[in-house]
C-alpha cells in the first residue's frame, strides 16, 4: 500500500493522471504541470526576528537569463548546496548563516540574501560584510533596484527620524498594529533604499509575508518608472511627426497624379517612422501599466493605518507615480491616436490618386474614342474616293475598248460613248460592293 501511494505521489507530481488503482496514468497536456506550479511560485518565508535583507534586481535580456541559470548551477554545486532546474524560475538554498533567495522574471532577475543576525542600529552592517566579492555570483545584468530591508522588535527600533530623511518619511502601521513599517525611498552610501520593520507581534508567516511585499513594492516601483524616460523619450519625436502631418494636411498641393504620390510618399515615411516608435515604446508602457498595478495590489495588501505626523507608503506613492504613470498613458494614446490620423490621411491621399488615375484613364479612353472615330470618318471618306478613282478607270478602260471594236468594224449596238455612259452607275456599284464585301471580311 505504501509502494502504491508513493507511486501515485510520483505521478502526480510528473503531472500524469491515474484514474484507477492499477493501470497507466493517462496523457496530460505538456504545460499542465508548468501553469500547476505557478500557484505556489515565489512563495514567501516565515521570518523571525531579527532578520536582515538585501534584494538587488538586475535587468537581463532572455540570454543573460538563460546564463545566470547555469552559473547559480555552477554556484550552488561549488557551495555544495541544491541547484535549481534548468526550467525553475525560483531557487531557495542556505548557504552558512544567510539564504539566498533568487527569482528569474520576463525582463529581470532578483537576487535576496537574509540572516538572522542582528545589526544595532538596523542599517549599520552589511549582509556581505564577511563575504568576499569572488565568493558572490556575478551580476546577470545591470542592477536596476536595490532593496536593504530590517525587521527588529519594536523595543531595539530606533526613532526613525534619526534613521531616514524627514521629507519623504513614510511611516504606518500594518497587521491591526502587530508592527509597524518606515522607509523614505532614498538610496543610502550603498545604493540601496532602506525598509525598516519594527516588529510588536508578528507570526513568522505574517514577517515573511510582510516584508516579501514590501520587497516587491519597491523593486516594481522602481520598474514601473522605466516607462517615463521612455515617454520622454519620444514626445518629442511625436510632436514631430504630428508636426509634419499638420503642414503635409494644411498645404495647398496641385491636384496632379505627381504631387498626390509625392504627398502619399511623405505620409509613409511619416507612417513607417510612427510605427518604428511605438514598436520600441509599446512593450515599456504595457510593463509600465502592470508594474504600477502590481505596486498598488501590494499596497493594498498590507492594509496601512496611519500614524500621526507621516505620511502612509499608499498615499504617497500615489502623489509620486501618478504624474509619471499618466505621462506615459498620454504619449501611449498620443502614438495611437497619430497612427489612426496617418492612417486616415493616406487613405484619403490614396482616393485621390486612385480618382484621379480613373479619371486619366477616362480622358485617355475618350481621346482614344474619338481618334478611332476621326480614323473612320476618314476610311469611309478614302473609300468613296478609291470607288469614284477605280470606277473612273474602268469606265475608261470600257470606252477604250468600245472606241476599239468600232474602229476594227465590229457592229456595236451603241455609239462608244453612249456604251461608256451606261457603263458608270454599274461600275461604281459593283466596285462598291467589291471594298465592302473586302472591309467586312477584314472586320471578322
Amino acid at each position: 500500500m505504501a509502494e502504491s501511494d508513493a507511486t501515485d505521489a510520483t505521478d502526480a507530481r510528473s503531472g500524469g493522471i491515474r484514474l484507477f488503482a492499477t493501470g497507466d496514468p493517462i496523457a496530460t497536456h505538456p504545460l499542465r504541470l508548468r501553469v500547476a506550479r505557478e500557484i505556489h511560485a515565489r512563495p514567501f518565508e516565515p521570518l523571525s526576528t531579527p532578520c536582515r535583507i538585501h534584494k538587488v534586481a538586475y535587468l537581463t535580456s532572455q540570454e543573460a537569463s538563460d546564463a545566470d541559470v547555469e552559473r547559480l548551477r555552477a554556484f550552488c554545486r561549488a557551495h555544495d548546496v541544491a541547484e535549481p532546474d534548468p526550467d525553475r524560475r525560483h531557487h531557495s538554498v542556505r548557504i552558512g548563516s544567510t539564504r539566498l533567495r533568487w527569482e528569474r522574471h520576463s525582463e529581470f532577475i532578483t537576487y535576496q540574501w537574509q540572516t538572522e543576525e542582528q545589526a544595532v542600529p538596523p542599517f549599520s552592517r552589511s549582509v556581505f560584510a564577511d563575504t568576499p566579492p569572488s565568493d558572490m555570483p556575478p551580476p546577470p545584468g545591470p542592477a536596476i533596484a536595490a532593496v536593504h530591508l530590517a525587521l527588529v522588535s519594536k523595543a531595539d527600533a530606533p526613532a526613525v527620524d534619526v534613521l531616514f530623511q524627514r521629507a519623504s518619511l513614510c511611516v504606518s502601521e500594518v497587521a491591526g498594529g502587530a508592527a509597524t513599517i518606515a522607509t523614505d525611498f532614498e538610496q543610502d552610501a550603498h545604493g540601496f533604499t532602506r525598509i525598516l520593520i519594527a516588529d510588536d507581534g508578528l507570526g513568522p508567516d505574517q514577517a515573511g509575508a510582510l516584508a516579501q511585499r514590501l520587497l516587491e513594492i519597491e523593486v516594481y516601483r522602481t520598474l514601473a518608472f522605466l516607462g517615463l524616460p521612455e515617454a520622454q523619450r519620444v514626445g518629442p519625436e511625436i510632436t514631430r511627426i504630428e508636426a509634419e502631418l499638420a503642414a503635409l494636411i494644411g498645404a495647398r498641393q496641385e491636384d496632379t497624379i505627381a504631387a498626390n504620390r509625392e504627398a502619399l510618399e511623405r505620409l509613409l515615411a511619416l507612417a513607417s517612422g510612427t510605427e518604428t516608435v511605438a514598436v520600441t515604446a509599446a512593450y515599456r508602457f504595457n510593463a509600465t501599466r502592470a508594474y504600477a498595478g502590481i505596486v498598488e495590489a501590494r499596497v493594498e495588501t498590507i492594509e496601512e493605518e496611519p500614524v500621526a505626523g507621516y505620511s502612509m507608503l499608499g498615499p504617497f506613492l500615489a502623489r509620486r507615480m501618478n504624474p509619471a504613470l499618466m505621462t506615459c498613458e498620454v504619449t501611449d494614446k498620443r502614438l495611437a491616436d497619430l497612427s489612426v490620423k496617418l492612417t486616415r490621411a493616406a487613405n484619403l491621399l490614396r482616393t485621390r490618386v486612385n480618382i484621379a488615375m480613373e479619371q486619366q484613364n477616362g480622358a485617355l479612353l475618350a481621346s482614344m474614342n474619338r481618334r478611332t472615330q476621326l480614323q473612320l470618318r476618314l476610311q469611309h471618306t478614302v473609300e468613296g474616293l478609291s470607288v469614284a478613282a477605280v470606277s473612273y478607270y474602268v469606265v475608261g478602260l470600257i470606252a477604250t475598248m468600245a472606241k476599239g471594236a468600232k474602229d476594227a468594224g465590229w457592229h456595236l449596238p451603241l455609239p462608244p460613248g453612249a456604251i461608256a455612259a451606261l457603263a458608270v452607275p454599274v461600275v461604281a456599284l459593283g466596285v462598291w460592293s467589291l471594298v465592302r464585301r473586302i472591309r467586312s471580311h477584314h472586320s471578322d
